[in-house]
């Protein structure tokens, strides 16, 4: 070999080698989320009676969002959110939509999901959990948006019995033998064969190659079921129970519904806990960064009794409402070597923030990418950080609920398609929104109504526009 053709192989030899080497510094990602956990359900944030002593153990040695919120008061819209980076305003899934025989409304081809984008910077993907945003073999199949590996509910709505009789794996439906769906009870437990999977697919990864894990459990949402074992745990403890007879719809009937639903919430717990552990075991948790969320405010049906738990810590409204019940949510960020141990913000942020946060770790360009979101590295990191010019929310069951929070002022409509009357709060002094201030301060009303009409583009789904 000619000399300058030896130096061009080292040369390009080392420019490879030096590529692989910035491949293995890039941290893993994992992304825990919960679906319609209360921020009052969990100890770190003031609970008293449901254990969670994994999250709080993450919230101790980590940081803690005191002012996250969900894209949206149901599941999909935020799940599109989180994924595609854009708020409801923006976002082609705004509202829940169901499609048959099972699933969701999908997201198109032309989404670019967070896991597409990681896939570019070299990241091994996986969404295990609940899904939501297109069936198998649609757009919105999660091997079609960027995941390597899928396993969980692709349907919300078979989501909804813990003892489903089916799960999905890439493409492959696998069969729960033992379960009967509208049984309370059967013999596989989904959200924990869900886990079983995160951690056995985390376990297969290589250290040399970055991970991004997406997992998505599909507690606490109702029906309300659990093991008799993890139920058992919480009798005695949670008052006079009144048994959950369901007089219509998909839920299950339940008879210690408050017992129940905090063996759901421990279940997480448990889950958080096993997946530290696999960090810690693989040997690579000084090199991931762990968040903790949940997709929506706690819901009101099915038995569960979010009043008692104290799950919205007094916020007014809850699930399907775009007042701080419903879409305020909690958070955590866990890096070692970047977060200060015990810590906590009040930077408002919401759920789709997490996808330039992710790219910027990732070390993925994604200035051609549109974006709603701001970079949390800087919070995480407790740097000073870029804010909000405001954030905006909009869903549209019952004629249509929007809202839009700008500094500490946030103004909310329901009814909108009817015109419905706008309310105005100052969350500095009324977090609960217990003051309607909207008469007092017109000019504040007017201001605010201005930035929420320019804050949405029209929807392609006709429905989804007021």
């Amino acid at each position: 070999m000619k000399p300058i053709l030896i130096l061009a192989a080292l040369i390009g030899f080392a420019g490879w080698a030096h590529a692989a080497e910035n491949e293995k510094k890039k941290p893993n990602i994992v992304l825990i989320l919960a679906d319609d956990l209360g921020t009052g359900e969990v100890g770190c944030y003031g609970q008293k009676i449901i254990t969670t002593p994994n999250i709080d153990l993450l919230a101790k040695q980590g940081m803690k969002f005191m002012q996250a919120y969900s894209p949206s008061p149901v599941c999909a819209p935020t799940r599109c959110c989180l994924m595609t980076g854009l708020d409801t305003g923006h976002a082609y899934i705004r509202d829940n939509q169901e499609m048959k025989p099972e699933g969701q409304l999908p997201i198109p081809d032309s989404a670019m999901t967070i896991a597409e984008v990681l896939k570019k910077g070299g990241y091994a993907t996986a969404c295990i959990g609940k899904w939501g945003l297109g069936m198998v073999g649609t757009s919105g199949d999660p091997i079609r948006q960027g995941f390597d590996f899928f396993y969980g509910d692709n349907c919300q709505r078979v989501a909804h019995n813990h003892y489903t009789d089916h799960l999905w794996k890439n493409d492959e439906k696998v069969v729960l033998a033992g379960n009967v769906v509208g049984n309370v009870m059967g013999k596989q437990y989904a959200p924990d064969l869900m886990a079983d999977e995160a951690i056995k697919w985390l376990g297969e990864q290589q250290k040399d190659k970055p991970f991004f894990l997406y997992f998505a459990t599909t507690l606490p949402h109702v029906s309300l079921q659990a093991p008799k074992d993890a139920v058992a745990a919480y009798k005695g403890k949670v008052g006079q129970e009144t048994p959950f007879v369901p007089k219509k719809g998909d839920y299950v009937e339940c008879d210690e519904p408050r017992a129940t639903y905090a063996a759901m919430v421990t279940k997480i717990d448990d889950y958080v806990g096993r997946i530290m552990g696999k960090l810690k075991e693989m040997g690579v948790a000084d090199n991931t960064i762990v968040i903790f969320a949940s997709d929506n405010g706690p819901t009101f049906n099915a038995g569960t009794d979010s009043k008692w738990f104290g799950s919205t810590e007094g916020r007014k409204g809850l699930k399907e409402e775009v007042y701080e019940g419903g879409i305020w949510v909690p958070m955590i960020a866990w890096w070692p070597g970047h977060v200060k141990a015990g810590t906590q913000t009040e930077y408002a942020t919401e759920l789709y923030d997490l996808f330039p946060t992710f790219a910027q770790i990732g070390q993925v360009d994604i200035n051609d990418v549109k974006t709603d979101g701001i970079s949390l590295v800087p919070v995480i990191e407790g740097k000073d950080a870029k804010s909000h010019d405001y954030l905006y929310w909009e869903i549209h069951m019952k004629g249509g609920r929007r809202a839009l929070r700008q500094g500490d002022w946030k103004i909310v409509q329901n009814n909108v398609k009817k015109g419905g009357d706008v309310e105005l709060y100052d969350l500095a002094a009324d977090p609960d929104e217990k003051k309607n201030l909207a008469a007092d301060k017109p000019e504040k009303v007017k201001e605010m109504v201005k930035l929420m009409q320019g804050a949405r583009t029209e929807s392609e789904v006709k429905a989804w526009n007021f």
